[in-house]
């Protein structure tokens, strides 16, 4: 019944700000994008089958972070390999946690936030 994750959606807060770091930085190809009348909604392309769907809204609230919410908790990525994904990131400048061994799976990982302080996984 349910085949694969069509889309994961994302409020951002700027613009320039959520094209540069998940287009320019992070390199999802811009699959469509609608300015609307109260906010901008950019479609990218993760792999043949996920989208990121942005919805740019200046207005929005801020994410709240300690305590944690119900919601999204975190977005995680499946790479090849996290200690060359770490370094390309950090080399665009951006911050990333120390790596360490996922308890459960025994696979590297680590986060890194985007714009709006979303918290972001990439896994082995």
């Amino acid at each position: 019944m349910f085949n694969a994750i069509h889309h994961i959606a994302i409020i951002c807060s700027d613009y320039y700000k959520a094209m540069n770091f998940y287009h320019e930085l992070l390199g999802f190809e811009i699959i469509r994008g609608n300015q609307r009348e109260h906010d901008w909604k950019i479609d990218l392309k993760v792999n043949e089958t996920t989208e990121l769907e942005l919805f740019i809204r200046p207005d929005a609230p801020a994410r709240p972070s300690y305590p944690e919410a119900c919601g999204l908790r975190h977005l995680a990525f499946a790479v090849p390999s996290v200690d060359d994904t770490v370094k390309m990131l950090e080399e665009k400048g951006i911050a990333c946690e120390p790596i360490r061994h996922d308890d459960y799976t025994g696979k590297k990982m680590t986060f890194f936030h985007d714009p709006d302080g979303l918290p972001l996984e990439i896994h082995e």
